[in-house]
């Protein structure tokens, strides 16, 4: 039973999945918690366990994150809980089918949690640890962010704003004494196929990992200070090389002139 406290991890989408591991690990690295999700059976099952195998202090919070009343109670407690020390901004949907056979609703709810909650926690905890010059904000994307060709496009195109997001918080952050990880899970076995409607025995089984490899991946790199990780990527040259690719266009992506591939040129 862990004693010493690292302060308070509020964790979001904790009621199962990559949630409660995290929820799991961090309680057992020294962590009190604050367990945030929908389902209120399911937390305070995991919180019941959690203060038994670990006597940490674990409060839950029912949230629907895709109501705005219900992000702006978690906001505040970030705001006002200088405890806090760690956010696991997790919470997050899939759509079932096609980018092309989802209803405006369905497209609203999960721009509502995988954007704009995503988006709402963050910066509040940004301002919150910023002002304290301490914290850690782990933002859980995805490879579909920078992979869109092997999903469909709203899910894909939300997690590439969390992976835009995370990295441009970072470099600020991180002069003001608090770290940014985006971590881009690949297929992860977890609810949201089933929730989704999809299968996800249907992928090659050497695609899908077990979520609790992947959260003890994403602590490794978050221990290395890391403000991508990537747990299924072996190379990391890889992404090294593709992020060193991208920066090499921005100085170039931003011009007075039209780029003389584009220009009109009269028939002779």
């Amino acid at each position: 039973m862990t004693t010493s406290s690292l302060g308070t991890a509020l964790v979001t989408g904790a009621s199962t999945g990559i949630g409660a591991v995290y929820a799991d690990r961090l309680a057992h690295r020294g962590y009190d918690l604050i367990l945030v999700a929908r389902n209120g059976e399911r937390l305070d099952a995991l919180a019941q366990r959690l203060r038994a195998e670990t006597g940490r202090t674990v409060d839950v919070v029912v949230a629907d994150l895709t109501k705005s009343e219900d992000v702006a109670r978690v906001e505040q407690r970030l705001a006002d809980d200088a405890s806090i020390t760690l956010l696991i901004n997790n919470a997050g949907m899939s759509l079932p089918g096609g980018t092309l056979e989802n209803s405006s609703a369905e497209i609203e709810t999960i721009v509502a949690l995988n954007i704009t909650a995503v988006a709402r926690l963050a910066i509040a905890a940004g301002k919150a640890f910023t002002a304290r010059g301490a914290g850690k904000i782990v933002n859980i994307a995805s490879i579909l962010g920078i992979a869109y060709e092997i999903s469909e496009g709203v899910y894909s195109g939300s997690k590439g704003f969390v992976i835009n997001l995370s990295r441009s918080l970072a470099g600020p952050a991180r002069e003001r004494g608090v770290q940014v990880q985006a971590v881009l899970p690949g297929a992860t076995r977890t609810e949201i196929w089933e929730r989704s409607g999809k299968n996800v025995d249907d992928l090659p089984a050497d695609w899908v990992m077990d979520v609790s490899d992947l959260v003890d991946a994403a602590l490794v790199g978050l221990d290395r200070g890391e403000e991508v990780t990537i747990p299924p990527l072996a190379d990391e040259q890889l992404w090294l090389d593709y992020d060193k690719a991208r920066a090499a266009m921005v100085p170039n992506l931003s011009r007075r002139e039209v780029a003389p591939r584009y220009r009109v040129t009269e028939a002779a």
